[in-house]
C-alpha cells in the first residue's frame, strides 16, 4: 500500500500518551517501517513491539536520537505525544537529565531566545535538518484522527454552553497566537482558567476547584498558524475523565485541527457522563462571541 511517506523508514520521537502508539499501529498496518526512539518513563512500552527498530532514550541525548534515525535508514522523522516542558524548568534539571554534548550546545544556544513551544520545536527541527533529517507530520499518515465538524455526542450543548464556547473561542485563539496555551475554561462568559505550561488536564482541574465543580465549558483550539507537524491540540478519554472529576459539562474543540484519540471510547465516556462534545470552525462562531475589543 502506498503511504504519504513512501516506503522508506521514518523516524518517530515518541513522548507520552496514545498518539505515538496509534501512529505506530497505522504504520505497521500499511507496511511503513518505523525507527522509534521513546522517552524512557514517558513513552508507552507497547511501542517496542510495534516498531521494527526501537530504542529507549534514558537521557537528553540529542546525538543519540539522530544516530538512531540515520542508522535505521530514516531520512524523515516525526514527533508524537505529550512532553511536559515544565520538567526543563526544575532546579538541577541537567544533573538529572544528563544531556549529551549535542543537546548542551543546542540548549546553550537557546538561552537568550524565546523558549516557547514553537520556538523550541522549530529550532529542534532545524537541528535535525542539518543532519539530513526532514520533519514531517504524523497526521499525514493518520488524517482520520482529526475531528470532524459538528456535535459528536448524543447530548448537544445547551444554549448556555454554546454561548460560553463562543465567548471562549477568540480568547483561546489569542492564547494560541501568543504561544502560551490552547485552552480556556469558561463559566457564565467569565474565564475561570487559562492553560499555560501545566497542560490542559491540570488547567481543567484548577477551573473545577475555582468554581466548586459547578459546571463549566472547556474550549480548546489550534494556534492561528498551527504547524501540523507538532503540538496539535489533542483530546481523548483522559480529557473526559478529568472533566468529569472537575465538574466540566461541555468540550468545544476545533474541527479539522484537533486530534481525537480513541474516538469511540472517548465519545462513549462523554455520553456516559452527560458531557457534550462538539467541534466548531471559525465560520461557525459569531464575531460577537468573544469579549468586546478595548
Amino acid at each position: 500500500m502506498t503511504t504519504p511517506f513512501g516506503r522508506a523508514p521514518v523516524g518517530l520521537l515518541a513522548a507520552g500518551g496514545r498518539f505515538p502508539v496509534l501512529f505506530a499501529e497505522k504504520a505497521r498496518s500499511v507496511g511503513l517501517p518505523v525507527v522509534c526512539v521513546g522517552m524512557k518513563g514517558v513513552a508507552d512500552p507497547a511501542l517496542a513491539r510495534l516498531c521494527p527498530r526501537f530504542h529507549w532514550l534514558r537521557r537528553m541525548a540529542l546525538g543519540k536520537v539522530i544516530r538512531c534515525f540515520r542508522d535505521g535508514g530514516a531520512t524523515r522523522w516525526t514527533a508524537a505525544g505529550k512532553f511536559h516542558k515544565n520538567i526543563l524548568l526544575r532546579p538541577w534539571v541537567w544533573l538529572r537529565l544528563l544531556p549529551d554534548l549535542r543537546m548542551a550546545r543546542f540548549w546553550w544556544s537557546r538561552l537568550r531566545r524565546d523558549n516557547t513551544d514553537d520556538g523550541l520545536m522549530l529550532a529542534l527541527i532545524d537541528e535535525f535538518r542539518k543532519e539530513g533529517l526532514a520533519c514531517v507530520s504524523a497526521l499525514d499518515l493518520c488524517p482520520e484522527l482529526l475531528v470532524r465538524d459538528g456535535v459528536l455526542t448524543r447530548r448537544p450543548p445547551t444554549e448556555k454552553e454554546t454561548r460560553d464556547a463562543h465567548f471562549g473561542w477568540a480568547l483561546a485563539r489569542k492564547m494560541g497566537e501568543l504561544d502560551i496555551g490552547q485552552s480556556v475554561m469558561v463559566r457564565d462568559r467569565a474565564v475561570l482558567a487559562v492553560e499555560a505550561i501545566e497542560g490542559t488536564d491540570a488547567c481543567i482541574r484548577r477551573a473545577g476547584e475555582l468554581c466548586g465543580r459547578a459546571g463549566f465549558v472547556v474550549v480548546k483550539v489550534a494556534k492561528p498558524n498551527q504547524d501540523m507537524r507538532f503540538d496539535v491540540p489533542t483530546v481523548g478519554p483522559q480529557t473526559i475523565e478529568t472533566m468529569r472529576a472537575a465538574g466540566a459539562t461541555a468540550l468545544a474543540i476545533e474541527a479539522g485541527k484537533t486530534i481525537l484519540l480513541d474516538e469511540t471510547e472517548t465519545l462513549a465516556l462523554a455520553d456516559r457522563h452527560r458531557i457534550a462534545v462538539f467541534a466548531l470552525t471559525d465560520s461557525a462562531v459569531p464575531a460577537t462571541g468573544g469579549p468586546p475589543n478595548t
